[in-house]
């Protein structure tokens, strides 16, 4: 990855899918994390599990592979893996309150040093609430793994002390992945694990937080 420049969405993609061990049975969230399944190596073993019922997803179809019946629970073409498996929307979140999802890829409003998530609701009056299936996912899989921009478009830090949105999850978050860092959440604080276009000393400042290189 380059050390000189903020990552792209696809490059973000790229170092989130190398860090999911081969065999885990994952689900990527709405929005950037779907991704994630453009980048994972052909023989990685990576189940992914969507929301809306399918296991073994593969990667975005595109051309003639789109069928307009087999999405992601983004609504985006999906193409599917030998030995993909459909059932029904209850056992999709039975899977995922079960524990048996040993990562979730999610977006995020706002992640806060402790691991609080908030991904669902700005709290703003005209905002729309997208719950979805994000609370399940938060509690139900062994690691959760955000991928977010690192700032709003208004330049507002979105890694912050205290999550000032409506919470999805308390102390849930492992690790976030953004543009110009990767971040592992820990009880000894945020630690830095990799910079892209900048350095740990200019990030602590720019989100106002003490941060610990890896």
């Amino acid at each position: 990855m380059p050390a000189d420049r903020p990552l792209t969405k696809d490059e973000m993609a790229v170092v989130v899918a190398r860090d999911i061990a081969p065999g885990s049975f994952v689900n990527l969230g709405i929005g950037q994390p779907t991704l994630i399944a453009d980048h994972l190596p052909a023989d990685s073993g990576v189940v992914l599990h969507t929301e809306n019922g399918m296991l073994n997803m593969g990667r975005a179809a595109i051309g003639d592979e789109i069928d307009g019946d087999l999405t992601n629970a983004g609504k985006v073409p999906v193409t599917e893996l030998p030995g993909a498996a459909y059932f029904h929307h209850a056992d999709s979140f039975a899977m995922m309150r079960g524990g048996h999802l040993d990562v979730c890829v999610l977006g995020a409003f706002q992640v806060a040093v402790n691991g609080d998530l908030a991904n669902w609701h700005t709290g703003a009056p005209d905002a729309i609430p997208a719950v979805g299936g994000a609370m399940d996912l938060a509690i139900g899989a062994k690691q959760v793994f955000v991928m977010m921009t690192l700032f709003t478009k208004k330049g507002e830090a979105k890694l912050v002390e205290a999550c000032t949105y409506p919470l999805t999850g308390v102390n849930c978050v492992n690790r976030v992945y953004t543009e110009l860092a990767t971040f592992d959440i820990t009880p000894d604080g945020v630690v830095v694990r990799e910079t892209f276009g900048t350095t740990v000393e200019e990030l602590s400042e720019r989100l106002g937080l003490e941060l610990k290189s890896a």
